[in-house]
């Protein structure tokens, strides 16, 4: 099976990504017109279930990944082969229990949290999603495990596209019938979106049981028992981010009252908060997160083999990349945010300053993320399970302590936010120089990027300001400036050694 370097893997990934979660924004928009703010608020309502149930199974494909790239390492095909095996029975269950309790409880499930009655059809539609994004979850794993993101990136792809076209056509077919149940349409789309994902990765993975020469070297056992072992930490560190944006949405509406704002001016500042800035911060976090799918199996396949030089240049490499992405990102979207939001949501652009201040942790995010995937590749899964744990407690402390001043009100969530994110992205740093025993090279991984990304930052602007004053449209000078700085970045990337054209030749076209 074809193998990526890491830049490769991650451009493949961060491409699918990005691709995904645009549709994903732009399949909104005509769900917005056919079944208004009623239909959304019904669709909307069953997805915190079936986001809670991504969160309890995203440990899985990670706990695939590692202990496949560990076997392949050794050369061990058949053990390999027999993780998936094992995976997919445990995720079966796990997602079946799921769907299962969804369908039998659902009139249970609103009359305990207090849903509308017509939430119903959504959350029966969306019931069969559980079970298919398990088998789903764990083919990708494996795939990554052998450092091959192209099944991935695909299925991501025929996944939200299958996700758009059925969800917005049944919408459409059905809205004759009542808004519920155009709701509900839309909201099969997302189990649809995963069956075909299911059924590419399973002809591939037939396919590539073909080609592969299989050789064992070891007969393995407990495999159930050490995938669980990676994958609950990993899993209650992402059900803890997951719980404590519920909280988030509980506390700050509340807080806001006490600040004195109405209903309305509550409701409108955390509409902005999470409807907007959170959404906009997301997109360029899709390429973090697709490094560290690239990483974990990397990672673990050096540390299997105790290569230590390997692991320490993967760790600086990685490391190299995140401020790559974090740092440009927080610059473009601090001092460009509210052209972004202009050409994103146009005649809504409200909200520019929570965004502005939110992006600052930007770069925070994506050295937790990079942090806490080399931390799982070597195997230390509880440590960053116990610094977001940490992290997230300080940021509701945080937050219930300045939400309700008036003078700060809703800039209080976007302080605790970022002190989170800071406190778990330091201790992250620690854990991994004291494992590791490394020493990480602050010129080469933050101040370099961080020259490069203000002379982008400077050229954007005054890109901007000239187009806007020769055709008085922001939306074409925001595109324009953006599409420019993208170019300029990427020439002073290579100019200043961040990356040179040679290295990323050589990491695109081989392994190490």
């Amino acid at each position: 099976m074809r193998k990526q370097s890491l830049i490769k893997g991650t451009f493949i990934l961060g491409l699918a990504g990005i691709f995904t979660r645009f549709l994903g924004i732009f399949f909104r928009w005509p769900l917005i017109m056919l079944i208004g703010d009623e239909g959304i608020g019904y669709y909307q309502m069953s997805y915190p279930l079936y986001m809670f149930f991504i969160a309890i199974a995203s440990g899985m494909p990670v706990a695939i990944s590692k202990m496949v790239s560990e076997r392949n390492a050794t050369g061990d095909t058949e053990a390999a082969a027999l993780v998936l095996k094992k995976a997919l029975i445990l995720m079966f269950i796990m997602g079946g229990s799921f769907t299962g309790f969804i369908l039998l409880f659902s009139h249970q499930i609103i009359s305990a949290l207090n849903w509308d009655k017509k939430s119903y059809y959504s959350l029966i539609a969306i019931a069969g999603a559980p079970l298919c994004i398990s088998i789903v979850s764990a083919l990708r794993g494996y795939f990554q495990g052998f450092q091959n993101m192209i099944p991935t990136a695909i299925s991501q792809i025929l996944e939200q596209c299958g996700r758009v076209i059925v969800g917005v056509g049944l919408a459409y077919l059905l809205i004759s019938k009542g808004i519920e149940y155009s709701a509900g349409g839309a909201a099969f789309g997302a189990s649809f979106g995963a069956i075909v994902a299911g059924i590419y990765l399973t002809i591939k993975y037939l396919k590539t049981q073909t080609k592969v020469k299989t050789k064992t070297t070891h007969k393995e056992s407990n495999i159930m028992f050490k995938l669980l072992y990676i994958a609950i930490p990993i899993s209650i560190g992402a059900a803890v981010s997951s719980v404590m944006s519920l909280l988030d949405s509980i506390i700050v509406p509340q807080k806001l009252l006490l600040a004195g704002l109405t209903y309305k001016e509550a409701t409108v500042l955390y509409g902005q908060l999470t409807g907007k800035a959170f959404v906009l911060i997301n997109v360029p976090l899709t390429l973090s997160i697709a490094l560290c799918s690239s990483l974990v199996p990397i990672i673990s396949e050096a540390y299997i083999l105790n290569k230590k030089s390997q692991v320490i240049n993967k760790v600086h490499l990685a490391m190299r990349a995140s401020m790559v992405i974090g740092i440009p990102s927080f610059c473009g979207l601090f001092f460009m945010s509210r052209p972004i939001l202009n050409l994103i949501f146009p005649g809504n652009g409200g909200g520019d300053n929570i965004l502005r201040f939110l992006s600052i942790s930007i770069p925070f995010i994506t050295l937790t993320q990079t942090s806490t995937a080399i931390l799982q590749g070597i195997g230390k899964y509880t440590l960053p399970v116990r610094n977001i744990l940490v992290a997230c407690i300080v940021k509701v402390i945080i937050t219930m302590i300045l939400v309700p001043i008036p003078s700060i009100n809703v800039y209080g969530a976007v302080i605790g936010t970022i002190t989170g994110y800071v406190l778990v992205a330091l201790l992250n740093l620690w854990n991994v120089k004291s494992e590791l025993g490394i020493k990480i090279n602050i010129y080469d991984i933050i101040i370099k990027p961080a020259y490069a990304s203000v002379i982008m930052t400077i050229v954007v602007v005054f890109i901007y300001l000239n187009v806007y004053n020769s055709t008085m449209s922001s939306s074409i000078a925001c595109f324009s400036a953006v599409f420019i700085g993208i170019i300029i970045y990427s020439i002073l990337v290579l100019s200043f050694g961040i990356f040179s054209y040679s290295q990323i030749k050589n990491k695109i076209r081989k392994k190490h």
